[in-house]
């Protein structure tokens, strides 16, 4: 019954979620939110993975959470429902692309879609800002001053300084991230 449940969640994620891998976010923190095959902690470190991996973010990112959830089968079922809704609405409009693109309403459609794109993508970033920096949720502004987590703080500054003075290729980055980030949360 799981996979079931599965395709059901990444079939929805894949039909909504337009705008990219970094659009299926929000959708994961809701599965996270009413499911129990993952936590928005194991989202945060998928983020992290399927940032520094070859592939699409999304698809990824549903691989992880199905295998998380399903094992083998499970990644194998959230992958395919993730990248059905796509697939399908290819194969329908593949055929008619060149009379769809001068077609107004087309255009129109498209450019209400991107403030949804960006709304998306903006609750994603603050998603991910809120599990990475802070270490639990504050009522009060002093509770979410209490609630930092200084050692991912030092390990952004450190990184962003080092970015921004160095320029070197990102997979140095990547690499010295995760190796503070194993560090840091071993030794403290």
């Amino acid at each position: 019954m799981i996979y079931f449940y599965l395709f059901l969640e990444f079939f929805k994620t894949g039909l909504f979620a337009i705008g990219g891998g970094m659009a299926t976010i929000p959708f994961l923190y809701e599965i996270a939110s009413k499911c129990d095959w993952f936590t928005t902690s194991n989202l945060v470190d998928m983020i992290a993975i399927s940032e520094s991996t070859p592939g699409p973010v999304g698809i990824n990112m549903a691989t992880f959470a199905g295998f998380m959830s399903g094992g083998v089968l499970g990644s194998l079922t959230a992958t395919f429902a993730l990248v059905l809704p796509a697939y399908i609405i290819i194969i329908c409009i593949a055929g008619m692309l060149d009379k769809f693109q001068s077609n107004r309403y087309v255009q129109n459609a498209f450019a209400g879609l991107r403030p949804t794109v960006v709304g998306l993508l903006t609750v994603a970033s603050i998603a991910i800002f809120r599990v990475t920096f802070f270490t639990e949720e504050g009522k009060t502004f002093m509770e979410w001053i209490h609630a930092i987590d200084i050692r991912a703080v030092v390990i952004f500054a450190g990184l962003f300084f080092g970015i921004m003075k160095f320029k070197k290729h990102p997979v140095i980055y990547i690499a010295i991230g995760a190796v503070l980030g194993v560090v840091v949360h071993q030794c403290l």
